[in-house]
């Protein structure tokens, strides 16, 4: 069933007239969408007035880390902040959103003194867009879903989030989600841990039909990435593969796609997802933060070729929410989105959207249907969590070669692309082990520090 669900389209590339009449399609879709959108602000208008925004609030808050998921994370990135907004307008009608940094006060002042309908199709800032969609909602008196079209579907599916860490950590990540209610996770394979190892301790323990959704960053090993996805495939709970191999090898992916039994997925396509359409380069396509309106667009493409999608933008309940309401209301949006909320244990509203049997429900009230919990806020605004220091990854071969390298929150993405400091190369199915070594104060952790400082990386016979 996984398998059908991605190749519902049919897998003969598509024309040059056909791909033409799909931009033609998405341009007609956006505009159409404008229609119930521009009733709702007629509506919204006779109702309240023409709405103007006065001021827009902006709150920098640190977001704790659930318990029993802290400690790996923490070594990724370090504590999690956000930038939540909060715009007011000349009536009593409040709209939210978020993002991962605070925008210039210079894109702030273009919202200050509009119209929350003249950001339709708002291209400026997906966190301010999703709050001007919420006063539309609002003002509106409809779901978010609303102003973007017919809905076509009520429960939204969802997948956890995690990152590549010990097998037994990468077991219990199963069994914490899978108890949840999710029956999708994804995480990001990092050559630091062998994923064979992680996926023989997560299919001891994972639920029948929960999936994992393997994200390879693109490659930067020595894999032959054929044969690494023949050996992953094996397990049941394997269930799809996203950027397997370097963004513009467009040919790689048309051919992986026609050995690999399990779906394709393409998040950093090379052309924004146009011609590797044609192509029939991925089973299914990711757009991350994309702003609503390239969202609609290629929400408009997708339909007219009959390709899924999802949107994936990390936030707390703000952001799940949009997403659920856009995913509802785009024809082939169905496949399983990401944003991370599930690894918080806080947040600034007082609704909880959670997954039942891997879906969730899009809210029916108006606007994004959440309510701000302000206490919260005010208390995430003040929270000061501890940096995580910078440490060393400690890696043990088969063979007893010992490898050593420093690990910095900051700098996240070494820990899944290690080529990128340019000292070697690895792969994904090495004989390895990894522990994370702590500043622990002792004189054995101060001199490999010092000696990697200098070497950039460490190995040492047996």
């Amino acid at each position: 069933m996984i398998h059908q669900s991605f190749h519902h389209a049919s897998d003969r590339h598509v024309t040059r007239r056909a791909l033409l009449a799909a931009g033609v399609a998405g341009a007609g879709l956006l505009l159409a969408r404008r229609v119930p959108v521009a009733r709702a602000a007629e509506q919204a208008a006779a109702a309240n007035g023409r709405l103007r925004i006065t001021d827009i609030e902006t709150h920098e808050i640190t977001v704790p880390y659930e318990d029993w998921i802290a400690y790996e994370l923490n070594h990724f990135y370090g504590p999690t902040r956000r930038t939540i907004y909060v715009v007011r307008t000349n009536s009593e009608l409040i709209g939210l959103g978020e993002s991962d940094s605070r925008e210039p006060d210079a894109v702030l002042a273009k919202y200050i003194g509009s119209n929350p309908f003249d950001w339709v199709g708002d291209e400026t800032s997906l966190g301010l867009g999703i709050a001007m969609y919420d006063l539309m909602g609002q003002a509106a008196g409809v779901p978010i879903y609303k102003l973007f079209g017919q809905k076509y579907r009520s429960w939204i599916p969802a997948a956890a989030w995690t990152v590549s860490t010990h097998p037994k950590r990468m077991a219990n990540a199963v069994q914490k989600f899978s108890a949840r209610g999710f029956t999708w996770l994804k995480y990001h394979l990092s050559p630091f841990e062998n994923v064979i190892d992680q996926m023989e301790a997560m299919q001891a323990v994972a639920p029948k039909n929960f999936k994992i959704h393997h994200d390879l960053t693109m490659g930067g090993t020595d894999d032959h990435t054929f044969e690494l996805l023949e050996k992953i495939s094996k397990f049941p709970i394997a269930g799809c593969f996203e950027d397997p191999l370097p963004e513009k090898d467009i040919d790689g992916y048309v051919e992986l796609r026609q050995k690999c039994r399990l779906p394709i997925l393409y998040h950093h396509s090379p052309l924004g997802a146009g011609f590797e359409t044609q192509r029939r380069a991925a089973d299914g396509y990711i757009l991350g933060h994309a702003k609503i309106g390239d969202a609609i667009r290629r929400a408009g493409l997708f339909a007219q070729l009959e390709l899924p999608f999802s949107l994936q933008n990390v936030g707390g309940t703000i952001t799940r929410a949009m997403t659920v309401h856009m995913q509802a209301a785009f024809k082939t949006a169905h496949l399983h989105f990401n944003s991370d909320t599930e690894t918080w244990k806080a947040d600034v509203v007082k609704e909880r959207l959670e997954p039942v049997n891997g879906q969730i429900r899009v809210p029916e009230r108006p606007g994004l249907g959440l309510t701000l919990d302000r206490a919260e806020l005010e208390r995430l605004k003040n929270l000061k969590l501890p940096e995580q220091p910078k440490w060393i990854i400690k890696t043990k071969f088969s063979n007893g070669t010992m490898m050593y390298n420093i690990a910095d929150p900051h700098d996240s993405l070494f820990m899944v692309r290690p080529d990128k400091r340019r000292l070697v190369t690895l792969n994904y199915d090495a004989p390895l082990v990894t522990e994370y070594w702590d500043p622990d104060g002792t004189p054995a952790f101060r001199d490999m520090f010092q000696r990697l400082e200098k070497e950039g990386m460490v190995l040492e016979r047996p």
